[in-house]
């Protein structure tokens, strides 16, 4: 009884008064709702990995001098690769604070929580929308540097046998290609791959594969779309044309 006392002696003196159960139900969505925000964040930044992935052409790494190390790392996405790691922690530590988050170990959580944002970012990559983010994103963050320009440097090295650029003109065996720095060069393709997805026209982006024989002369052995969902769909709407072939 001596300490029941001076326990309601105490909250009379401090003046505590109880907390609102209200208080604990908009502290329980705030949880929830931090929880579903860093899900949604890290699908959207597993989707720009999927998509940097996409863009690697992973069947050109052994064709690169260093076994094709400097490709792949050059495209890797560090910054949503953390991003996504980021929005995995809090989501861990949002439902570990929910109502009955201590109920699930970490492992459990981190797997739930991976899952999710793998699934999501899966269907939002599927659908197209991790090129427009990462896009968006490039535009409106002038110290981000975008897949695109991550690949522009690794295919703008004609002396190493690698050029990218746009389609500018067509003349038989050869054509005019413009490359990402403004540069132009004349491009012979006399027995060159191409990949069936390209139609040497102008303004088609490739990348090419082959040799350097010259000042503003490049001999093709491959030559290869740009890449991304623009080409699939391209081709797509040249199949669906009257007497198109497959």
């Amino acid at each position: 009884m001596e300490k029941s006392r001076k326990i309601i002696e105490k909250i009379k003196a401090e003046n505590i008064q109880p907390i609102p159960k209200w208080y604990f139900k908009v502290q329980n969505w705030l949880i929830w709702l931090a929880f579903a925000l860093s899900i949604l964040l890290g699908a959207a930044a597993f989707s720009v990995i999927l998509f940097a992935i996409q863009q690697t052409d992973f069947d050109l790494i052994s064709q690169f001098s260093d076994g094709g190390l400097s490709l792949f790392l050059a495209l890797l996405p560090f910054f949503w690769i953390v991003t996504l790691l980021i929005f995995l922690l809090v989501a861990i530590f949002s439902i570990q604070k929910s109502k009955r988050g201590y109920k699930s170990t970490w492992s459990r959580l981190t797997t739930y929580s991976a899952a999710a944002s793998i699934l999501m970012g899966t269907l939002f990559f599927i659908s197209g929308g991790a090129q427009w983010l990462e896009n968006s994103f490039a535009k409106s963050v002038s110290l981000y540097q975008s897949i695109d320009e991550k690949k522009k440097i690794v295919w703008m090295q004609p002396d190493e046998g690698y050029l990218g650029g746009t389609i500018e003109n067509v003349n038989g065996d050869s054509f005019l290609l413009k490359d990402f720095d403004g540069n132009t060069w004349a491009v012979s393709y006399q027995e060159a791959f191409i990949a069936r997805v390209i139609l040497l026209e102008q303004g088609e982006q490739i990348k090419l594969i082959g040799q350097k024989t010259g000042k503003s002369q490049f001999r093709a052995d491959e030559i290869r779309p740009w890449g991304g969902p623009e080409h699939r769909k391209k081709m797509q709407e040249r199949n669906q044309k009257p007497g198109s072939q497959p």
